[in-house]
């Protein structure tokens, strides 16, 4: 009977405590959120709650074990499962933790900052920073996870001992990895591009959606996602739209005829952009930029807050003054003329040359084509 109860009570115990303990810190968290409203740490930390109650049930049971008197001939390899096991909750924990961290500082500077550039670059940053913790923490919790096996010492001390060739090694055979990594940390903290800025990247325009340490993700216009190395963006040249602020200035071409009433279309084009609602009201204006022997070319240029909305801006005068054109001015729209000259027809240069030579005959009195033939008129 001791045999059966000893292994219910440590377990059932351990069970109790572990969800009396989470429950306790969960009450605890609510009360704070509910006091701090404007501290959302609390709230996150909530999300704790079952790695905490793992970690302390397992702790629970590595510690009284002993008392169960269960697998007694495998008590090594029960040790080592728990070990496993409480290494990985407690990285669990520390990774919700960081999380919480993480998200807290980022909505305070949001909620203060009233510059959306740098509300975006304080986010790229965060977010590497906990990718690469979270990193470090995993790698931490694997390493430990290893050295719980008495093979893997051996095998550490054996790596140790070679540390400085194998560091080599990896050196140049994870050089692009590394490459990108740098290149992940120079984004972050360079202020290169962050997440949210609109790009241009081979010729595709976009916005970053993603960055991680070692990618980064641009979401095109027609929702493609395209992923590059973030060594990239630090070793060629991309278009960056948002650097600096997100407003805009766009423009528009347009190819008439040279009869096109210049002064009528700039009034069109001031009527479009004021009635737009994508227009941010600082500046537009309409100019000819250039002439070619059929056609003139008309720029119109209007600003806008963001790329999106000089995007509709742009199409939209575009569409509306072809439009208007078509529709009062159509002679100023430029036309290709097809037809050409009707060709002389081909006997008339014989007969001018016929009419010549007879004028020189009437000069010797062979003219009219009657040569040697005495005139009827005439007496003989």
């Amino acid at each position: 009977m001791e045999n059966v109860l000893r292994p219910l009570i440590v377990f059932g115990g351990a069970v109790l405590l572990a969800f009396a303990v989470g429950w306790a810190v969960d009450r605890a968290l609510r009360r704070m959120d509910a006091r701090h409203p404007e501290t959302p740490m609390w709230g996150l930390l909530r999300s704790g709650r079952v790695p905490l109650q793992a970690v302390v049930f397992v702790g629970l049971l590595n510690v009284f074990s002993d008392e169960t008197h269960l697998a007694r001939n495998h008590r090594e390899t029960v040790d080592l499962c728990l070990s496993l096991i409480l290494i990985g909750a407690t990285a669990w924990l520390v990774l919700r933790a960081l999380t919480a961290v993480v998200e807290t500082a980022f909505s305070r500077y949001a909620g203060l900052a009233h510059d959306a550039a740098r509300v975006r670059r304080v986010r790229t940053q965060l977010t590497l920073v906990r990718r690469l913790a979270t990193t470090v923490v995993v790698i931490i919790a694997g390493a430990a996870m290893l050295l719980r096996f008495p093979a893997m010492e051996k095998l550490g001390t054996s790596m140790l001992a070679s540390a400085g060739v194998m560091g080599i090694v990896v050196g140049i055979a994870a050089q692009s990895t590394l490459g990108n990594l740098f290149a992940g940390l120079q984004i972050a903290f360079g202020d290169m591009v962050r997440i949210g800025d609109t790009v241009i990247v081979d010729g595709e325009w976009g916005n970053v959606e993603e960055i991680t340490v070692s990618y980064l993700v641009v979401r095109t216009w027609d929702e493609r996602r395209i992923t590059m190395p973030v060594s990239y963006f630090t070793n060629k040249p991309f278009e960056n739209w948002s650097r600096g602020g997100a407003q805009m200035t766009g423009t528009v071409y347009l190819h008439l005829d040279h009869s096109a009433p210049i002064s009528a279309i700039r009034a069109k084009t001031e009527e479009i952009v004021r009635a737009s609602d994508a227009w941010d009201g600082r500046s537009w204006g309409l100019v000819v930029t250039d002439t070619t022997p059929s056609t003139i070319e008309v720029r119109a240029t209007m600003t806008a807050r963001n790329a999106d909305d000089i995007w509709t801006l742009r199409c939209e005068v575009r569409e509306r003054l072809i439009t208007w054109l078509h529709r009062e001015h159509p002679y100023a729209l430029p036309r290709v003329t097809t037809a050409q000259a009707a060709p002389e027809p081909p006997h008339t240069e014989p007969l001018r040359a016929a009419e010549r030579d007879g004028d020189s005959d009437s000069d010797t009195g062979t003219g009219n084509g009657r040569a040697g033939i005495p005139d009827a008129r005439k007496p003989s």
